[in-house]
């Protein structure tokens, strides 16, 4: 899958597989974001998709360059590169279709839920305004609905990461197969 845009080209790739990544992000010049200092999102972007395929057990490749040098935008169209790239590889057939974790992490306990129906929603939020519109641009490119509850928590990092890691597993286990279809309303067709 490949997007690009006046500010990003992304390609991206997401195959069921052993959970490996290859997430790379070109071009992006350091304390581009609003103060001017490098804030580190981009190594923290770069170690929740990696930790989103180790733990969800589907393989992402993810190169991202820059045309306009902005963090923000890098990790934007990543993601909904990324999302787009999920609905593509998940057949939505007969799977389990949705899964809920509640997963801790030190300090935090964060809830998550998934369903891969047809309906994009997403209701956080993180407390990393950056990583909340990550997950809102997964779940809209996606096409699925995302629900993200911190129950606890006081370190950022851990509530954000412990909502990439449960959502890695409500992938993984909404992606299971079953041996019928989910649906009240049998087959769906979207012309």
């Amino acid at each position: 899958m490949e997007r690009e845009t006046k500010e990003t080209r992304v390609l991206c790739a997401v195959a069921r597989g052993a959970g490996k990544a290859d997430v790379r992000f070109a071009g992006v010049a350091p304390g581009s974001e609003p103060g001017g200092a490098p804030s580190g999102r981009l190594a923290f972007a770069k170690h929740m998709y990696e930790t989103l395929a180790k733990w969800s057990g589907y393989d992402i490749t993810l190169h991202v360059d820059s045309k306009d040098h902005l963090e923000h935008h890098a990790v934007e169209d990543a993601a909904i590169a990324l999302g787009a790239a999920f609905r593509a590889a998940i057949d939505t057939g007969s799977i389990e279709r949705t899964a809920s974790v509640t997963l801790p992490m030190d300090d935090a306990l964060v809830l998550v839920a998934l369903d891969l129906v047809e309906r994009p929603y997403y209701e956080g939020p993180l407390p990393d305004p950056m990583m909340d519109h990550v997950l809102r641009s997964l779940a809209t490119e996606g096409r699925f609905t995302l629900h993200v509850h911190t129950l606890r928590g006081r370190d950022p990092h851990h509530i954000v990461e412990a909502a990439f890691k449960g959502l890695a597993l409500c992938l993984a286990r909404a992606t299971a197969p079953r041996a019928e279809r989910l649906s009240t309303k049998g087959a769906v067709e979207v012309r």
